[in-house]
């Protein structure tokens, strides 16, 4: 396989002094924001796509301003193994935010079930449902960009955020027709 195969990666190599130590925790924060994997003591490696250089970027600058240093490097794997695990860890990383999105789309659920139960059909109830559906959207949509390699719950995730909006708009009906009955 020629390197033109091979997926492309970028490796920064982080250094940031011990303190203060917010410093490295605003790094660690932004490279963990932008699903960055961890190679290990300061090592850590995105995919080399537009999606990710505004956040590298970042990351950068927070480092630099802890009086750190970050190396940056292009990388591909040295065959195909290597290449194949790079994008296994990363995919599994992918597969693991998923999976929390996942059960936040069924604690949504769970709200609408306890709100439409209780018969909460009020407008602020109605809003924070709302919100929390804009938030599962924005997540979604973060989870979506850097997910370059199609983990396998992504379908099940675009799935279950259309049946929540779906469950929204149910609930939405009931508020809407309690607020007319006053």
């Amino acid at each position: 396989m020629t390197d033109r195969n091979r997926s492309r990666w970028t490796v920064l190599v982080v250094r940031v002094p011990a303190e203060p130590s917010r410093h490295r925790v605003a790094v660690w924060r932004e490279l963990r924001r932008i699903g960055a994997l961890s190679l290990g003591q300061g090592a850590w490696v995105v995919p080399d796509v537009p999606v990710f250089a505004a956040g590298v970027a970042r990351a950068i600058e927070l480092a630099h301003r802890g009086d750190g240093e970050v190396l940056v490097l292009d990388a591909t794997g040295h065959a195909e193994p290597d290449t194949a695990r790079l994008e296994a860890l990363f995919t599994a990383e992918r597969a693991e935010e998923w999976a929390e999105f996942l059960a936040d789309c069924d604690k949504f659920d769970a709200e609408i079930d306890a709100d439409i139960r209780k018969a909460k059909f009020t407008m602020a109830e109605l809003e924070e449902d709302e919100q929390s559906l804009e938030r599962l959207r924005r997540w979604y949509r973060e989870l979506k960009a850097r997910d370059v390699f199609g983990a396998p719950a992504a379908t099940e995730a675009e799935r279950r955020l259309t049946e929540c909006a779906d469950r929204l708009a149910g609930y939405t009906e009931r508020v809407f027709q309690a607020l007319h009955q006053m």
